[in-house]
């Protein structure tokens, strides 16, 4: 499995509560894909949300956005994490 950040950038500021109903869609979607969404973070004001996300590929983790809730990632990067 790789690691990958993605970034959502949205028309105009996003509440927590938003991108944590989001999140809990990913979680209830992620299996059909091989896929474990582990964190996200929210820039409320100026509308982004970052997720990292364990996937085969970034295509799997986008598929999990797209199916549950519609809201695809402007950009997905591939990442190693740091010590």
């Amino acid at each position: 499995m790789s690691l990958y950040m993605d970034i959502h950038t949205l028309p105009g500021p996003v509440g927590l509560t938003d991108a944590a109903n989001a999140h809990a869609a990913d979680l209830q979607t992620q299996q059909r894909y091989g896929v474990n969404y582990l964190r996200y973070w929210v820039d409320e004001q100026a509308g982004k949300i970052f997720c990292l996300v364990e996937a085969p590929d970034a295509e799997a983790a986008a598929s999990v956005h797209r199916e549950a809730h519609g809201l695809v990632a402007d950009q997905i990067f591939s990442v190693a994490e740091g010590e």
